[in-house]
């Protein structure tokens, strides 16, 4: 370890010992990336995030209080509901006269639990196939979620549910848009069948079935926007950081704490989900506009040449924006770049930015390439050195 990385740590460990913790300071050292070195992303994305208030003496109760509460939307929205499915229909007079599977009133429980399924099954699809370039995500977590995986327990968990549905994944699913495809070309080599998946014993679960829980809770809780595909890729990273904090304290407690940051974070971003409000100023649209109005002002004659060439920023940049680029690159550099935007006070701002330094450092190949050239170049973006691009975000950023 060199000593200018040493002395970041301290750096780092100076600000995060204080009674109060200095936000302005705080942005500051983490938008040039954040040490992995004794959980520091870990604790400084919680912050950044609005997990962690800037008060330490109040941390501890507050993540028993949140903890609690995740284990109470456990409890309330999987255990609950799987008991009760367990017992719906045992007898006669439950089926004929109480609730039923064909019973038309929205207020079933029959009609709530597949309309849930329908959800779950498009989240279990995308779950199953998250970080394909990693492991990490097939195998075993160190701490299962004991509510759930208790052999006392006999309620049908979500892992049962999607095995035993008949419903067919593909008339439930939703894509954010028809315009270009959410997966990046090279992250979308996970197997396809859910056989093809190691089978894990009783009293244990894979990284991906936290995420799959971490979801489906968001989505019941958020009805109005619910689960659409993308969602996973943004909480994917969050989960990974946290799940691998050398801290087992911490680590222990992944699952809660990147639900409550993964809420923090959708509040943020949700717009770019709803695709009624695309074309209003907090919509996906404009967003992409602004990218092509910045590059008009920074380099007119790249602008003109994808102007010229009718490349549209919906071909690429709505990937980009919607998914936080974590498909444009591989899971540590998304990591870092998302270091640099949880620290940018308008971090969305400075994602537009950094979309814009993406297409200004392969201005080259963009200004000589064809339209076939140019959509590949921009779909399986060439460039892997992230901190080239957010040092020329940050150039960009400086010289408004």
């Amino acid at each position: 370890m060199s000593s200018l990385h040493k002395s970041r740590i301290a750096d780092f460990q100076d600000v995060l010992k204080e009674p109060s913790i200095a936000l302005e300071k705080l942005r500051e050292l983490s938008f040039s990336g954040i040490p992995c070195e004794g959980g520091l992303r870990c604790l400084c994305w919680k912050i950044l995030l609005n997990y962690l208030p800037l008060e330490r003496a109040s941390w501890t109760s507050v993540l028993a209080k949140q903890r609690e509460l995740y284990a109470q939307f456990l409890r309330e929205m999987i255990i609950q509901p799987g008991i009760a499915k367990a017992n719906m229909g045992v007898s006669r007079e439950d089926v004929t006269f109480e609730d039923h599977p064909l019973n038309p009133n929205p207020d079933s429980r029959w009609n709530t639990y597949f309309k849930d399924n329908e959800v779950l099954l498009q989240i279990d699809k995308d779950v199953r196939r998250l970080c394909p370039d990693i492991s990490f995500f097939q195998r075993a977590t160190e701490y299962p979620c004991l509510l759930i995986l208790d052999p006392q327990n006999e309620f049908e968990t979500l892992r049962k549910r999607v095995e035993q549905t008949t419903l067919k994944s593909q008339t439930v699913a939703r894509n954010r848009s028809g315009v270009t495809n959410m997966s990046s070309p090279h992250k979308n080599s996970a197997p396809s069948s859910l056989n093809e998946y190691e089978v894990l014993p009783n009293g244990c679960e894979a990284h991906w079935e936290v995420v799959e829980r971490i979801l489906f809770i968001y989505a019941k809780l958020n009805p109005g926007i619910a689960y659409v595909q993308g969602m996973n890729e943004i909480v994917g990273p969050l989960y990974y950081t946290f799940a691998t904090d050398p801290n087992s304290e911490w680590k222990e407690h992944a699952e809660a704490d990147t639900f409550f940051c993964f809420t923090n974070l959708m509040a943020e971003i949700r717009d770019n989900f709803i695709k009624s409000l695309d074309d209003s100023q907090c919509g996906i649209t404009y967003k992409m506009e602004k990218v092509y109005s910045t590059l008009k002002d920074k380099d007119v004659e790249l602008y003109l040449k994808l102007q010229e060439q009718n490349i549209k920023p919906q071909f690429f940049a709505f990937r980009w924006l919607t998914l936080l680029l974590s498909q444009e690159f591989l899971l540590p550099d998304v990591i870092r770049i998302w270091d640099s935007l949880f620290a940018d006070d308008n971090r969305f701002d400075f994602l537009l930015l950094v979309c814009c330094a993406m297409l200004m450092l392969i201005r080259e190949q963009l200004m000589e390439g064809d339209f076939t050239v140019n959509m590949r170049l921009l779909q399986d973006y060439p460039i892997t050195d992230v901190c080239r691009i957010l040092q020329k975000a940050k150039e960009l950023q400086d010289s408004k």
